[in-house]
């Protein structure tokens, strides 16, 4: 007996074994993912003594078993017993930390600055430390790489000599001879310098900065960049100029258009972490230069920060700034040959009337914004469009209104629906900003439009439209202007036409309320239930639905009652069964329980509560 429940207690063990030595990656896989259930099975002592060892032996197998390991493996602590026993998960993350596939090493990394946070001081440098150093003096390129995202995380936690020797370390692979050691050492410098004593940051990380800044391959140096701005909010403000702003003005001027990127798309980072003094002696210059870069990716990724950086300009000296230094560079880049370019600036040039104010606005920004709004490129005019908000604010919409019209009417009959679907998502905007008239006269006839568009998306994005818009102007509005149009659509001769009409009732009839959809909309959907097509016969059943809770009582049951019967004898089995859930649905709004009438079975279930005696006041039971 004994011994039969000792083969039992192998039992998971085994099961795993076979799982993990099957031919099928995805029961491999599987098997992995139950390795806490297993744990649990084993206990913690077996855990430690069987399943890592058999784990950490074992590891040569498909890329996303490894990682689907890697991960599980992070959160294993208590299963291996707890903190105290913690470090018997460092061999199988360790071998899994060296493997050749970037997101297993990444994974295996992850999972263990996990862990280390539940090692105690003596077991990090008895244990974990010791890992580290296996790591970063690795032959093979990939543990060194490992290895550089593990020293900011046992760092704070041990002894001066200990600490001496990881900074000895990571200075060993910033200087590595492999390009993708210097480029994770790179990516690691900045987290590694917050951990650091501030006199180390100054004796260790900035050499390290500046040689890693200067590095001959551009992908280093442009982690190098990103590493700077985290360095530049460590120092207190009198070492920063000559510790960390020329490296960084060479970085802004370097020869690789990568690296120049990477600083415009750092630099409202960078513009916070060094403060004004150098904001107006340095950054400005420099992002002049930015905003002139031969390159057009440089160009755009500057123009994305034209609001940011002007924002964050010191108050006292911000408009002059502007007006001298950057809305020189904005004009240029107004009339840019690159349509992204172009397309950066307008989503945030709309942002500068706000900081400028009125007058400025008018002067200086109201032509910029007039000439986007003409712009070949739609991006660009959709992008002034949809910012307008920030203009009403500071001089109104009326001093675009006379170029904003002609460039909503080219989008709204852009070729690319894509564009189209744009433009229809700004209009409630638009409307509410322009007013009910400049709307009726100039863009009611566009919003009409789009609701016979050949693209679906486009005819359904419109429905919702109409429904904002009569919840931003009201039902007698929409009674005056909206509806009647909509419902002559009833009697297009285009199918998809007359199923747009009752898309467009489902969504206004709750907007326009009980009296208009009963007196107006209902008697509309009823003629349509004699439709030729069946898809609109099903569409009027699920309208009925739909309006159904806005309806009068009476009208439910004088004119709704008999269609939906009717509608539920139909020969297509489609209009019959949404008929049949119309008048469910109905019931289920207004009744608890309903007995279904007899001479209209439902094909596609049985409605009627057996033993029911109740009868439905809407629909009362045909003899």
């Amino acid at each position: 007996m004994a011994g039969a429940e000792g083969d039992d207690s192998l039992y998971p063990i085994a099961v795993l074994i076979d799982e993990l030595r099957n031919e099928d990656v995805q029961l491999r896989l599987n098997s992995i993912k139950k390795l806490s259930t297993i744990a649990l099975a084993l206990g913690v002592e077996r855990t430690r003594t069987e399943l890592l060892p058999f784990l950490t032996d074992t590891i040569y197998d498909e890329d996303e078993v490894l990682l689907a390991l890697a991960e599980q493996l992070g959160s294993f602590t208590l299963l291996v017993g707890g903190p105290e026993f913690v470090h018997c998960l460092l061999p199988p993350l360790e071998s899994l930390a060296t493997v050749e596939e970037t997101v297993v090493r990444d994974k295996a990394v992850e999972s263990l600055r996990k862990i280390s946070q539940e090692h105690s001081p003596v077991d990090l440098e008895v244990h974990f430390v010791p890992l580290v150093k296996r790591l970063a003096s690795g032959d093979w390129f990939t543990s060194r790489t490992s290895a550089c995202g593990l020293f900011s995380v046992c760092y704070p936690r041990v002894s001066s000599s200990i600490k001496a020797e990881i900074r000895q370390h990571f200075r060993t692979l910033c200087s590595d001879d492999t390009p993708m050691v210097r480029r994770a050492a790179a990516s690691k410098l900045g987290e590694f310098a917050k951990v650091l004593e501030l006199d180390y940051v100054k004796s260790d990380i900035i050499p390290l900065f500046t040689a890693l800044a200067s590095d001959e391959q551009d992908s280093v140096r442009l982690l190098a960049v990103e590493a700077g701005v985290s360095i530049a909010t460590l120092l207190p403000q009198e070492d920063l100029e000559t510790l960390v702003m020329p490296t960084l003005r060479q970085a802004s001027e370097d020869k690789s258009w990568r690296v120049r990127y990477m600083v415009a798309d750092k630099f409202s980072e960078l513009q916070k972490a060094v403060g004004p003094e150098i904001t107006k002696n340095d950054l400005v210059p420099a992002f002049q230069n930015l905003l002139k870069d031969c390159e057009a990716e440089v160009r755009a990724a500057s123009a994305n920060k034209v609001k940011v950086f002007c924002e964050n300009l010191p108050e006292d000296s911000r408009e002059t700034i502007i007006m001298t230094h950057i809305l020189p560079c904005v004009k240029e880049l107004v009339s840019d040959t690159n349509q992204h370019v172009k397309s950066a600036l307008a989503s945030v040039i709309m942002g500068l009337s706000t900081i400028l104010g009125k007058d400025n606005t008018v002067e200086h920004l109201l032509p910029l914004f007039l000439a986007q709004l003409k712009d070949e490129c739609p991006e660009v005019r959709l992008n002034i469009i949809s910012n307008l908000d920030c203009v009403n604010e500071v001089i109104g919409i009326r001093q675009l209104s006379q170029s904003l019209l002609p460039a909503i009417v080219e989008l709204a009959e852009d070729a690319k629906w894509r564009v189209r679907l744009a433009i229809i998502e700004y209009m409630p905007l638009l409307a509410g900003q322009l007013g009910v008239e400049f709307f009726d006269e100039k863009l009611n006839s566009l919003c009409m439009a789009w609701l016979i568009d050949h693209v679906y998306a486009i005819r359904e994005a419109a429905t919702c439209n109409l429904m904002k818009l009569v919840e931003k102007f009201g039902a007698e509005w929409a009674q005056n202007t909206i509806v009647p149009k909509v419902l002559g659509m009833a009697n297009d001769p285009n199918y998809l036409h007359r199923m747009t009409t009752l898309f467009c009732i489902n969504a206004l009839s709750e907007a326009c309320g009980q009296e208009i959809t009963t007196k107006h909309m209902l008697p509309v959907v009823l003629k349509m239930s004699n439709d030729q097509v069946a898809n609109v016969r099903f569409n009027v059943a699920k309208c009925l639905q739909k309006i159904g809770p806005v309806l009068e009582s009476s009208a439910l049951q004088a004119e709704v009652k008999p269609v939906l019967e009717k509608l539920a004898t139909d020969q297509d089995m489609d209009v019959k069964y949404f008929a049949l859930e119309a008048i469910s649905g109905i019931m289920r709004e207004h009744l608890h329980q309903y007995i279904m009438p007899s001479h209209y079975p439902n094909p596609y279930a049985e409605m009627r509560p057996v033993g029911s005696t109740l009868s439905n006041p809407y629909f009362t039971q045909s003899t």
